[in-house]
Parts: structure tokens; C-alpha cells; sequence
């Protein structure tokens, strides 16, 4: 149920894996993309690598329908349920369970109509969302309410990485499965039988509370070691211009205590999970008495990273936005994917519009129909000023200001593009991407601001 980038990629590796799989969700423009047997299309629709190729594969195998009804022949042969749904961030940090509460009341009302007789396979509930510790009990509720029968329920976080979610479902460093009876344990090993026995995959078995929590806590960590790079790591070398922010990086991590991960500066840590987990986790935290101070600083120094990158322009490079043509390389919240929630663009266009611009010159090589369904001209007269350039290269033409916000692995070599058709001007690179040639760009006139970086002009660098 849901079949995003978590359902779709689970459900195709499942198929993968052997299983007949039927991939259910309400919108019935994703399901004709996915079932179209079209790679553009369905890439079009979900922008995960090797995606369009594994459903292609698996077509005997995988099917997908946005008519739950018409699973009620299956329902005698059903074994598990996976619900992959949305849980977003309400204002509060609460975790919004709409979506998971309509799919467990949808799945109950399909469940209960098997006649008590006929309720003789146990389904398994498994929870793939990322969901309040305790959300378990509200599919019990849900179903125990509805008089469904012999079922359970489970919790099994994903750790997919956005753009790569097809490989870390196919080759997973560990699988955590939550459950509380020996039946469900014994179903959860069968899916994952390809993992539960190699010896290069970590599966741990616990309860479903737990599992919930690992996956919530992992998320946070991960999320504070960013937060600690922007707000320690970056800013010290913003400091003090006797720094290089790479030979720090790799001196950092030369430590195996430390590790590599997170040790790259950038305007803003978005995505659709860790921000949103950490808020759900420090909300969790406070309603049972607890204080997420801890927490809540990581937020406020992501929130402060991406305000302060921006505010450089005016306070570094007293520089003044209105008027200006600006170009945004970049629109996703990172590469290989076209997912743009909590982007970084989504914050610069908005207070670039806000700061007068004459125009928004924006490209993506995944993200530009996202982008455009978001700023809709028809809602607001100021989504006009934002133009999407077919390449980098249109992107760049007549432009006075750079931003680089996303790091797709084509922009390394785009400062070659910008010293052939743009005059010196700003560049603000928000990934450091084009760090290596950060010293020809300034020879040539260019102004450079970047995320670890002070500001650096012809013949000088400046705090």
C-alpha cells in the first residue's frame, strides 16, 4: 500500500525476490506511469536508478492497481500487507498518521469481509513507514475495531537512500524487523530469506517498538552529524582563510573512529526524512516529559546554515538581488532523485522572488517538472519570473548570479561553462562542487562564495 519510492522499490525487489507482489495506491496517474511498461515513463515518474528496469523484469511477478477492491479475490492467499506511506511533519513536529490511519482503515474494511470461516491464512501488517514509536498500536486499533481476525502486526523501517533505493533494497547492510509473535517472526524470515540467510546482511529481530525507534534514532544521528559539520566544521572554515575545507575534511576523517559520512558542507540538509524524523522524534520526546533541546538545536542550525549561505551575499559580498538575472543549477534536494522536499531551490527561489529578481533561470536534470507543478504561475504572478532552461549551458547565458544547490555529479565540470558564456560575476556554490577550481574562476574576475569557504576575489580573500 503506497507506492512511492519506498513501495514501488520494495515491491519490485520483492518481486525480485520471488514474490507475487501487487502494488496498491490511489493515485491513478503513478499506477498508469508504473504499469505503462514505458522506462521513460515510469522514470519520468519515480527518478530511481535501475527502477524502470527491475518492474520491466518483473512483470509476471509485479502488478499495479489503484482499486483495492480489486484485491478481494487475493485475500485467501494474502500473507503481508507492507504499508509504505507518507508520514509528514505537522507544524508542531507531530507526525501526521492520515495517511497511514485511511490506508489501515481501507485494508481493515477489505479484511473483515472474509467471513470468520474464511479468515483461516494469518496477514501479516507490516508498518515500512517511518511512524511514531508507538504507531503500532493504532493499526491494532484500527483493525481490532473493525472485528478483523487473525492478523499482526509488524514494524520494519526501511534505510533506503533517495536515488539509490533499488541497490540498498537489493543489497541492505542490515534489515530490522519488529514483531511480537513467532508467526509473524517466521513470515517476516520467508520475504527476506535472500537476506536472512547472507552472511553479509545484518538481521536483527526485536519488537516493533523498537524497531520504530532504531529507525527514528538512526535517522537523528545522521541528521546531527550534518548539522555538526555545517554549524562547527564549515563555519571554522569560513573563519579563518588560512583553512582549506578539504584537507580538514580528510584529516577529520582519516580518524576510522569517526568515519567518512557526513563531512561534506552544503546550504541545507533536506529530503523527506531526516528533518522530519528528528521532529517527530523531539516531539515524541517532549509529550512523554522529555527534553529534545538536543534535538532541536540540530533543526535550528540546519534551518540557520541555509539562511546564513544565503545572507552571505549581502554581508560578504555586499551584493543586492533586485533586478538581477540569477541562475539555479540544481532544483532536487540531491542528486538522483527528483525529489525537491525541503530542497534547498525551494528556500533560495522564494526568498530570490521575494528580493526582487528579474528572473529565475532554473535546470535540473531530474527535477524541472517538480519544480514547475510547485510554482505554478497560475497560482502566484510571480512564479513568471521563473524560466526553465533546457541544459546547463541556456541556464548560464545573460546570468549575474550563480547558485550551484544541488550536487549532480555533471556540475563538477561546469565552471568551464561559466567561464565561456557568463561574465564575471557571483558564484555561491552551496556543495563546494566546483572546489577545485574555485582559484581559476577568481583569476578570471569571478566572486566565489561557498559553504566553507570565506569570500574569495581577485588578488584577495576575504572574512
Amino acid at each position: 500500500m503506497g507506492a512511492g519510492f519506498v513501495g514501488a522499490c520494495s515491491a519490485a525487489v520483492s518481486a525480485d525476490s520471488g514474490h507475487s507482489v501487487t502494488a496498491f495506491d490511489i493515485d491513478e496517474n503513478k499506477i498508469e506511469k508504473l504499469s505503462s511498461g514505458d522506462p521513460a515513463l515510469i522514470t519520468g515518474c519515480l527518478h530511481e536508478e535501475g527502477l524502470a528496469e527491475l518492474i520491466l523484469q518483473h512483470k509476471n511477478k509485479l502488478s499495479f492497481t489503484s482499486d483495492l477492491k480489486a484485491l478481494e479475490p487475493t485475500m485467501d492467499s494474502l500473507d503481508a500487507v507492507f504499508i509504505c506511506l507518507p508520514t509528514p511533519e505537522q507544524e508542531n513536529g507531530e507526525s501526521d498518521l492520515s495517511y497511514l490511519r485511511k490506508a489501515s482503515e481501507m485494508l481493515a474494511g477489505l479484511m473483515v469481509k472474509r467471513n470468520e470461516s474464511r479468515q483461516s491464512n494469518r496477514i501479516l501488517i507490516i508498518n515500512k513507514s517511518t511512524a511514531p514509536i508507538r504507531a503500532v498500536d493504532l493499526l491494532k486499533d484500527i483493525l481490532d475495531t473493525a472485528g478483523v481476525l487473525n492478523y499482526g502486526v509488524a514494524s520494519n523501517p526501511e534505510f533506503l537512500v533517495e536515488g539509490q533505493a533499488v541497490y540498498d533494497s537489493i543489497h541492505p547492510k542490515r534489515v530490522i524487523v519488529g514483531a511480537e509473535d513467532g508467526r509473524d517472526f517466521k513470515t517476516l524470515r520467508t520475504i527476506y530469506q535472500r537476506f536472512y540467510d547472507s552472511s553479509n546482511v545484518i538481521y536483527q529481530e526485536m519488537n516493533p517498538y523498537e524497531a520504530a525507534t532504531v529507525k527514528l534514532l538512526s535517522n537523528t544521528a545522521l541528521f546531527n552529524r550534518l548539522s555538526y559539520t555545517f554549524s562547527v566544521v564549515g563555519r571554522i572554515c569560513e573563519l579563518y582563510p588560512e583553512l582549506n575545507y578539504e584537507q580538514i575534511r580528510n584529516g577529520i576523517i582519516s580518524d576510522s573512529r569517526i568515519g567518512k559520512w557526513g563531512f561534506y558542507d552544503s546550504l541545507y540538509a533536506g529530503g523527506s526524512c531526516l528533518i522530519k524524523d528528528a521532529k517527530s522524534l523531539a516531539y515524541q520526546i517532549k509529550s512523554e516529559g522529555g527534553d529534545p533541546a538536543y534535538i532541536r538545536a540540530a533543526l535550528d542550525a540546519n534551518t540557520a546554515q541555509i539562511t546564513r549561505f544565503y545572507n552571505r551575499a549581502e554581508s560578504e559580498a555586499r551584493y543586492d538581488f533586485q533586478g538581477k538575472t540569477v541562475t539555479l543549477l540544481g532544483l532536487a534536494f540531491k542528486q538522483g532523485t527528483n525529489d525537491m522536499r525541503h530542497s534547498g531551490a525551494l528556500y533560495l527561489i522564494r526568498k530570490l522572488l521575494g528580493a526582487g529578481v528579474q528572473k529565475i533561470k532554473a535546470y535540473d536534470p531530474a527535477a524541472m517538472a517538480m519544480c514547475q507543478a510547485m510554482f505554478d504561475p497560475e497560482a502566484d504572478e510571480l512564479y513568471k519570473r521563473i524560466e526553465y532552461a533546457p541544459d546547463e549551458k541556456k541556464a548560464l547565458i545573460d546570468s549575474e548570479t550563480i547558485f550551484l544547490v544541488t550536487d549532480w555529479p555533471e556540475f563538477r565540470s561546469v565552471a568551464d561553462t561559466i567561464i565561456e558564456v557568463c561574465k564575471p560575476c557571483l558564484i555561491m556554490d552551496g556543495r563546494r562542487i566546483i572546489a577545485h577550481r574555485y582559484e581559476e574562476l577568481v583569476d578570471k574576475g569571478f566572486s566565489v562564495l561557498a559553504v566553507g569557504s570565506p569570500l574569495m576575489k581577485k588578488g584577495r580573500i576575504e572574512q
